[in-house]
């Protein structure tokens, strides 16, 4: 076999192989030698059916089947021998298969970049520091007592806060307008669900009476026939009631896993859980600003097949994400995903660069604690153990995860690092998504492994 290898331009390689025609031909006959051996044709007894009518039945579909698998495993054999690594599949050109001569084709094919050797230093990283105050405690105590609370009926004029039953109709110009009237729609005051001054007008009305309310609509309103228009409502209250929030009693505690020690138990349960929640935000918005800033920070030239390939996932993940609604992937503009498919292929690049540079290896002891820590928030951990090192892939995602912390700690403790003290709140808050991208692009490369925790006791146990 003859090979010769040409750079075209970037990443892109042009190798044209020359396979002997003995080798084709050898392969070829067997190939029909098989064929007539086991094939069946009327007129013929099994294994008897003479060669020439194999060939001519035959012969053709089998030279094409053998020279395809002869290119492949060919082009295999030559990027071994090249030292060379694809990125994707090639595409065959120029293929000459004729009877008797050197079977010849070309590969065009994109290898992988170098990555050079990696500075982390110029990578600037904020890491909130913060702690879980009582006062914290208290305030996630009372959401929780939001989250928890009922309407119940009241004899009293409304306020802010209220849930008030109406019936309304509203005119622009002495016309009723389209979605303009209702009959028994629920409204929490103050929740801004309607056109600015609806609201307000309503508060202190009691139940049964009616007013009118004189609004405008917001010039940017998502109608443009109500667009900065004036408008009057009709409105007659139905009912009203107000948000009563459960006690903190057992009965409240069970509802997330609490089922004794009282408020002390409660306390603490919900104080773990922030702090974890806290602890599971911070690392990722440390690793958030290691990927972006590792991203900034080294510009690789890209193979364009990993980039279509990452935009095709794309795609279907956005599919995907409509319910797998009756769209065809490919309709849906590569332009929409370009950005964020290079940033996923030039984090993959650099992360695998990371692993091999540093000989990173997978820390089973951090897999044990990490399997330990996902299965700490079950009812019955042993079995979430069992079940992470019984499914060979679950593990394997595991041990990805792990890995890529690794990275991480790697990258951070080279990157200049400045811890900005924070309140509970806004630690936990995320950080902003530059435009134009949608989303964080880690995604794929890094996954969220962590057992993110909500402030919630017993929140993800299995019942």
């Amino acid at each position: 076999m003859q090979v010769t290898l040409e750079t075209t331009s970037g990443l892109e390689r042009r190798m044209r192989i020359s396979v002997p025609s003995e080798m084709l031909e050898n392969q070829v006959n067997a190939k029909l030698k098989e064929t007539a051996g086991k094939v069946q044709l009327k007129g013929f007894r099994p294994g008897k059916v003479p060669m020439r009518e194999v060939k001519r039945r035959f012969g053709e579909g089998i030279r094409q089947e053998v020279s395809s698998e002869i290119m492949q495993n060919s082009f295999a054999e030559a990027v071994r021998t090249e030292a060379v690594s694809p990125a994707g599949m090639p595409q065959i050109e120029d293929v000459s298969l004729e009877a008797g001569k050197d079977l010849e084709f070309t590969a065009v094919f994109e290898v992988f970049p170098e990555v050079p050797a990696l500075n982390f230093s110029n990578i600037t990283i904020e890491r909130p520091v913060s702690e879980v105050t009582p006062v914290d405690v208290e305030k996630m105590i009372d959401t929780l007592r939001d989250q928890g609370a009922e309407f119940k009926e009241v004899e009293r004029p409304c306020v802010e806060g209220d849930q008030v039953n109406m019936d309304y109709e509203g005119l622009v110009d002495g016309e009723v307008f389209d979605g303009g009237t209702a009959e028994g729609e629920d409204l929490v005051l103050g929740a801004g669900k309607m056109v600015p001054g609806f609201e307000t007008g309503i508060e202190g009305a009691a139940k049964n009476e009616t007013r009118e309310i004189n609004v405008t609509f917001p010039e940017e309103y998502q109608s443009e026939e109500l667009a900065g228009k004036a408008a009057v409502f009709k409105i007659k209250v139905n009912s009203i009631s107000e948000s009563v929030k459960p006690e903190l009693n057992d009965e409240f505690f069970e509802k997330f896993g609490v089922k004794e020690g009282g408020i002390d138990a409660f306390r603490t349960e919900v104080t773990s859980n922030m702090r974890k929640e806290l602890q599971s935000v911070v690392k990722n918005k440390v690793k958030s600003q290691i990927m972006d800033g590792l991203v900034a920070e080294n510009i690789l030239d890209l193979p364009k097949s990993l980039i279509s390939q990452e935009i095709d996932r794309l795609r279907n993940e956005a599919v995907q994400q409509f319910g797998g609604a009756n769209i065809d992937p490919s309709m849906l503009p590569a332009e929409m995903f370009t950005a964020q498919a290079e940033k996923r292929v030039s984090l993959g690049l650099l992360l695998s660069a990371i692993i091999e540079q540093h000989e990173l290896k997978v820390d089973d002891d951090k897999v044990k604690e990490m399997i330990e820590n996902l299965a700490s928030s079950y009812d019955e951990p042993e079995q979430v153990i069992n079940y992470y090192y019984g499914n060979e892939q679950q593990l394997v995602q595991v041990q990805n995860l792990v890995l890529e912390d690794q990275v991480v700690d790697t990258i951070l403790a080279a990157a200049n690092v400045e811890d900005i003290t924070q309140g509970y709140d806004d630690a936990i808050k995320p950080l902003p998504q530059p435009l134009p991208e949608v989303e964080d692009t880690t995604e794929d490369t890094i996954e969220d492994g962590d057992a993110s925790a909500d402030p919630v006791p017993g929140e993800g146990e299995s019942s």
